[in-house]
């Protein structure tokens, strides 16, 4: 069995701080060499082009750059900004930690369908309106990022909080219940030993020992808050870093199925095609990323 493992040309997180701030102008001077190639993050990322043309590359997908429009990038995504030029906007920059536990928090990263790891990713137009309350918190949000002032990260925290809930009231979500905040900290926590464990772990029992909850109540929970159950992203998560894989390397499927933990490579060829349709040199034929 071949011993190599299928490795992305990804950008890692590039500076040890749980908050960035910048324009599109600075990164393209300072992080051009990073931004260049088809890369991922283990953070959140918040794309404001306010002028600019060209294509953002989002795993699979393929979006042309219109003035006013937001792009939200959950951790883990593939992506590839090409800009036409020289582009006008902000990118921001989080984790995970830096928003808290606070339930109006976790809502916004889980239940507001800005970031979503598992399906196309939000493209919010932005209206004038909105455009200028965004501004006015970017401002703000710049200049304390600026600062070393006590309680910095608070102030922070803040501006963002309000920054993406005029995001949310923009984006069209899908009508669900609102969760209870036990059910989205669980949520939260399946979906954070998925992203550690997917190439291991492939059964919700799996999962469910960890978080210590049955099975049943696991899968019950997580499609409450989501609208698919733990094991459809379990699958779903698998499939993704495959798709990945097959559309930014040049690896084999045996290699793709060696990296995601599969010994037996006609149960990794089945899963794929079931999960996706298309067998795995057929998905890679179909493929054409700019």
């Amino acid at each position: 069995m071949s011993t190599t493992t299928p490795i992305l040309e990804i950008g890692k997180s590039i500076a040890n701080v749980p908050f960035e701030i910048h324009t599109m102008e600075w990164l393209e001077q300072n992080r051009w060499q990073q931004n260049a190639i088809p890369h991922r993050h283990n953070y959140y990322v918040v794309i404001w082009v306010k002028k600019g043309t060209g294509v953002h590359l989002i795993d699979l997908d393929k979006f042309e750059l219109q003035d006013n429009t937001v792009y939200c990038i959950s951790p883990g995504q593939v992506h590839l900004l090409k800009q036409n030029g020289d582009a006008e906007g902000y990118v921001i920059s989080f984790t995970n930690d830096f928003m808290g536990t606070e339930e109006s928090n976790l809502e916004l990263l889980f239940s507001s369908g800005l970031f979503n790891t598992f399906s196309q990713s939000p493209v919010i137009k932005v209206e004038k309106d909105l455009a200028d309350e965004l501004d006015d918190t970017v401002h703000r949000m710049m200049k304390e990022f600026a600062n070393f002032y006590i309680l910095r990260s608070e102030i922070l925290r803040g501006f963002l909080k309000i920054f993406l809930i005029y995001l949310t009231r923009q984006f069209e979500k899908s009508s669900q219940q609102p969760a209870q905040s036990k059910n989205i900290d669980l949520m939260r926590r399946f979906l954070a030993s998925l992203e550690k464990n997917y190439t291991t772990k492939r059964m919700v029992t799996d999962y469910a020992d960890e978080l210590v909850v049955t099975p049943n109540y696991l899968n019950e929970v997580v499609k409450k808050v989501s609208g698919f159950p733990a094991s459809h992203h379990i699958q779903q998560r698998i499939i993704l870093e495959a798709k990945r894989q097959a559309a930014y390397s040049g690896v084999t499927m045996k290699e793709v199925a060696y990296h995601l933990g599969f010994d037996d490579m006609a149960h990794f060829s089945k899963f794929f095609k079931n999960a996706s349709g298309l067998s795995f040199t057929d998905f890679k034929k179909s493929l054409q990323v700019a």
